[in-house]
Order: structure tokens, then C-alpha cells, then sequence
């Protein structure tokens, strides 16, 4: 899978309407001899910063799935199920109503992602107690919130100039990537992904009843809170400089499982780089199948909800081997 997706990597820097060679973009990457000027600013400062940043992105995304889905031991379940890229989304869409500066709006969708982590924790808990059928009602609720709160931005927009915009970022889009963004998006989510993956073996674990997760020596509390911080830091910084991105979560573990099984030693980093793989070549698909970009989310959704649909019909939403 490394290969698969270094050679991704490389295809997807070849294919644009700038048409490159494999050996050129390597001669460039690797500084191998002369190279045309404006070639090597196609590949710096446009094609890598793009792809880089769906590899991360589409790695965390595939990260939070596993993660979440072996939380609430259920299959089915996505990074929409906290309410983050619903609040995170609220918050893009707030700071472009309010601002034009990249700063304010992506600063702004990684507060509201926090925030509405916090509220979906906060409403779950019971007698200082959380179950994870609180958490998901919770999540469905705080999610249904913000949804309706995006959609009156969206209602008071300006339809000239802001609604557009408001629209185009909540459908997902690498269009706006550079050197920069990649810079502070790698280490964040590089980190998170490092996190999750020290405790790959707690989450086999989590997918036991909770008196059994207990009886093997695991704090399934503490494992819980670091997990939900964990995720909600991948989803709020994807959401502040990629927009929201569905499915991604929900359909790539599902694709690794079939390969590697259900065991998470195998199935974390199997996720992590199918991840990588699947948004690379969306995205690729995305800005070269037609004339005008194709938002990131039409093409995740048109893959992952017959996958969704399938997996529904065949679990019945419970978890499966």
C-alpha cells in the first residue's frame, strides 16, 4: 500500500491540463538536471502542496472512521457522528460570511469544531457517566444544530459574492492548497494520526461491551476522551482548510477490512493509507474530468453512498467480521 501510494502520488502529479511525464516530475521533485521553469512551478507550487494535502486529509478522515467505528463498535458510523463537520462547517461558513481573510475563516471552523465536540460531551454525560448511545444522540443533535444554524448563513448571505463561496467550501475543495497550508496541516494531523495509532490495540478492545473492555485493564473513559480529541482535531482542521469532505470515513476502513481484516493492528495503518490512496484520486478526478473543478464532496458521496447503502443493507448496522 506505501507503493500504491507513492505511485499515486506521482500519477497524480503528472495528470492535469499540464500534462508532465513520470520522469519529469521526478527529475523535478529529486532536483535531477535542468528543468523547465515553468514545469517545476507547476509541480511545486501547484500539484504537490494539492496532493500531499489529500493524502494527509483522506489518511486523517480514513483515521477518525476506524477510530469512531470501533468506538461505538459499529460499522456505520462516520466522522459526521460527533457533530464536528457539522459545527466545524458552521464555523467556515460564519467566517466567510463575516470575513474574506483565509486566516479568520479557517480559525474559526477549528473553534466551532472544539465547540461542538464539547457540547455533544457535555450533553451525553449523566451522572457524571457517558455511554455511547448518549454520545450519538448527542452527536445527532449538536449536528442537527449547526446544520440548520449553516443553513440560515447561508439564507442571510449576500447571493452575489458570499452564498457562492459559503456553498462551494462546504462542498470540499483542494483548489486553494499551497506549501503554506500543507506546512501547518501535516504536523497537526500527522501528529493525531501518531496518537491514535499508539493505542491501536485499546481500540480492538473498545469494540468489546464496555464490563469486558473494563475486565481487560482498559479505561474506556479516558480511551474515549483522547479518541474524541483526537478526531475532532483531524475533522476540524480538514473542515478549516479543505471545506467538509463526507463519506471518506465511512467507506475507505470498510475497503481495508475487506483486505486486512478486523484485527486494528493491521486495519489503523491499512485505513491511514487507503485513506491517502482514495482522496488522492478523487481529487485528481475532480479537477481534471471537466473544464471547471468538481467539488470533492459530490464525487465522495457518488462512491461512498452506494457503499453505505450496501453495507446497511447487509449488517443491518451492526458490526460485522
Amino acid at each position: 500500500m506505501i507503493i500504491v501510494l507513492a505511485l499515486t502520488l506521482l500519477t497524480a502529479m503528472c495528470i492535469g491540463r499540464y500534462s508532465l511525464s513520470f520522469s519529469e516530475v521526478i527529475k523535478i521533485l529529486f532536483h535531477i538536471g535542468e528543468s523547465e521553469k515553468t514545469k517545476s512551478i507547476v509541480v511545486w507550487n501547484v500539484r504537490f502542496p494539492r496532493t500531499i494535502m489529500a493524502m494527509m486529509v483522506g489518511s486523517g478522515l480514513a483515521c477518525v472512521g476506524v477510530c469512531l467505528q470501533a468506538m461505538f463498535a459499529n460499522p456505520l458510523v462516520s466522522s459526521h457522528i460527533l457533530g464536528v463537520s457539522y459545527s466545524s462547517g458552521f464555523g467556515a461558513a460564519l467566517g466567510l460570511l463575516l470575513s474574506s481573510n483565509f486566516i479568520i475563516i479557517q480559525g474559526s471552523a477549528l473553534i466551532f469544531g472544539f465547540v461542538g465536540m464539547a457540547l455533544t460531551y457535555a450533553m451525553s454525560r449523566k451522572n457524571g457517566q457517558t455511554s455511547t448511545i448518549r454520545l450519538v444522540l448527542s452527536g445527532v443533535i449538536v449536528g442537527a444544530v449547526f446544520e440548520a444554524l449553516t443553513s440560515f448563513i447561508k439564507y442571510i448571505a449576500d447571493p452575489e459574492e458570499k452564498l457562492p463561496a459559503i456553498t462551494y467550501w462546504l462542498m470540499g475543495s483542494l483548489s486553494g492548497s499551497s506549501m503554506n497550508d500543507v506546512l501547518k496541516v501535516v504536523p497537526v494531523i500527522g501528529a493525531a494520526i501518531f496518537a491514535l495509532w499508539l493505542i491501536r490495540w485499546k481500540l480492538n478492545v473498545l469494540s468489546l461491551r464496555e464490563d469486558e473492555a473494563v475486565s481487560l485493564g482498559v479505561n474506556v473513559k479516558n480511551v474515549r476522551i483522547f479518541v474524541i480529541i483526537a478526531t475532532t482535531l483531524i475533522v476540524a482542521v480538514s473542515v478549516s482548510f479543505c471545506g467538509v469532505i463526507s463519506f471518506v470515513g465511512l467507506a475507505v476502513p470498510h475497503f481495508a477490512r475487506m483486505i486486512v481484516g478486523s484485527d486494528h493492528k493491521r486495519l489503523f495503518p491499512a485505513s491511514v493509507l487507503m485513506g491517502g490512496i482514495f482522496l488522492v484520486v478523487i481529487d485528481t478526478v475532480a479537477r481534471s474530468l471537466t473544464a471547471s473543478e468538481i467539488p470533492l464532496s459530490i464525487l465522495t458521496a457518488l462512491v461512498g453512498a452506494p457503499i453505505f447503502a450496501i453495507l446497511l443493507h447487509k449488517t443491518g448496522g451492526g458490526w460485522s467480521d
